[in-house]
């Protein structure tokens, strides 16, 4: 795949189609202006076309085997990592990242197929004790049927495979809606599945102009065929779609946005916690829905707590994306820096302290401490999707879980303390789907389940979580012999 601009066609029925009208839009790398590809842009024709092609392939596909399906998502693994470094370079100029995202998102993109190839033979059923005589009662897990993937632009190996692997492992057709931002990241993993022999129609890619949107995405969701829908996303988009889903009875699983908090207490080890706020804070410059936000701190360990991380995040290198060596690279678009901006002279103009950035130059935005975040400030409330650590002094470990759930959102968090016992209880108290102690907010593996609580979404991706998503739980029964009827 070479830096030329090159075309992304929708998937449909097996095979690379341009839109019906022919539309097309151009995506452009955002720090040079230069083009990365002409890509379809679906109209409402399309959605359906691709939709019946799933449908289409949904008993052909539902009747392979375990190990069938295990052997296409461990050969589209390999196709996927086999192709890593250009479907990689893509990635950093579709969305700015640093090579290390990059490199991570492949890395555990690749490891999502296995896992969900190892998983093909888990949609395991129960024999359920029945009070009629010789009934035989079966609870069988079957797959859901077209499912929809919506992804987003942030890390779009990881979230864009997530959004289709468990689905297909389990026997469902699924139609992956690409981000506008990256639709050729989305649509290399697309092309890996399909050549790998996932079956024409069961994996089906549909690409838009940002401007249509709102109607493909209700054509996806509203389609009679389709069943599921899972969808990754700011909260305010997730709102519409759940709403969408629930008009037309489709069951929907939303992982949504973050403000994170981190707990340091009064005896955590503070190298370590440093090391999880820097990480947690920056790492792609803070666009990771887990990203650590806000970070609560003892009293007693607060001077020296942000002596330390202001410190680290002067220290990080901030250049260009296709510098091995670049560990913070261009935020995604103006109006990313623009909210950012924004929230810090709020905060400042309110009473916070600048310990550290706080500027940029273009898209770059420095590293940005900001400490003694109150309520008042919008940065407190908003999620920031950028690279702004908020630190928050907590006068009690109360008072730090009271300011750990002062939040409508309930992602990831963190409790940083040398008495593991003492945090488990603490974190146990925290309103999140996902809480690590002495870990940093952001992690993520293949088989664990994913997702929130609040204004976070609910459902939960990973492993054996995605069965219950993913899959129809029947109830069936033998009988046995004779049986009395009351009439």
């Amino acid at each position: 795949m070479s830096e030329q601009p090159h075309d992304v066609r929708l998937l449909v029925g097996g095979e690379w189609k341009p839109s019906a009208s022919g539309a097309t839009i151009t995506t452009t790398q955002a720090t040079t202006g230069e083009t990365v590809a002409r890509v379809a842009a679906a109209t409402g024709e399309d959605v359906d076309r691709a939709v019946e092609a799933a449908a289409a392939a949904a008993d052909t596909w539902a009747a392979t085997t375990p190990g069938q399906r295990r052997d296409v998502l461990e050969e589209a693994a390999r196709v996927l990592a086999g192709r890593g470094d250009d479907i990689t370079a893509l990635m950093s100029r579709e969305m700015g990242a640093a090579s290390g995202w990059c490199r991570f998102n492949l890395h555990v993109a690749v490891g999502m197929l296995r896992e969900a190839a190892a998983q093909t033979y888990s949609a395991v059923g129960e024999v359920i004790p029945s009070d009629v005589p010789g009934l035989t009662a079966l609870g069988v897990r079957q797959p859901a049927g077209v499912t929809v993937g919506i992804a987003p632009w942030n890390a779009p190996l990881i979230l864009g495979v997530r959004a289709v692997a468990m689905p297909l492992a389990y026997g469902n057709p699924v139609i992956l809606k690409a981000s506008e931002q990256t639709p050729g990241t989305h649509a290399e993993i697309a092309r890996a599945l399909h050549d790998a022999g996932v079956p024409a129609g069961a994996i089906g890619l549909v690409t838009n102009d940002a401007a249509d949107a709102p109607a493909i995405v209700e054509r996806l969701v509203a389609h009679p065929a389709v069943r599921r829908v899972n969808f990754t996303g700011s909260t305010r988009v997730g709102r519409i779609i759940g709403e969408l889903a629930g008009k037309h009875l489709k069951r929907v699983l939303l992982e949504l946005g973050g403000k994170a908090p981190m707990l340091v207490l009064r005896d955590a080890d503070l190298d370590a916690a440093v090391d999880a706020a820097v990480f947690g804070a920056f790492m792609n410059q803070g666009q990771i829905c887990m990203s650590t936000e806000r970070i609560v701190v003892a009293a007693e360990v607060l001077d020296e707590f942000t002596r330390r991380l202001a410190a680290r995040a002067g220290a990080l290198k901030i250049g260009d994306a296709a510098d091995p060596g670049t560990e913070i690279g261009p935020m995604v678009h103006e109006q990313a820096c623009a909210h950012v901006e924004a929230l810090i002279e709020d905060a400042t103009g309110k009473g916070a302290r600048l310990l550290a950035g706080g500027a940029r130059n273009g898209l770059f935005f420095e590293p940005t401490v900001l400490r003694g975040v109150t309520p008042e400030m919008r940065i407190y409330h908003e999620e920031s999707f950028g690279p702004v650590a908020s630190v928050i002094e907590a006068g009690s470990e109360d008072d730090a879980v009271a300011i750990a759930n002062d939040t409508r959102y309930g992602l990831s968090s963190a409790v940083f303390s040398t008495d593991v016992a003492r945090a488990l209880e603490l974190a146990k108290r925290i309103r999140s789907g996902i809480c690590h102690i002495n870990g940093a907010t952001v992690h993520d593996e293949p088989q664990m389940p994913f997702g929130g609580v609040g204004d976070s979404g609910f459902g939960r991706f990973g492993s054996r979580a995605a069965l219950e998503e993913f899959t129809e739980l029947r109830w069936l029964t033998i009988q046995a012999g004779s049986r009395h009827y009351p009439i």
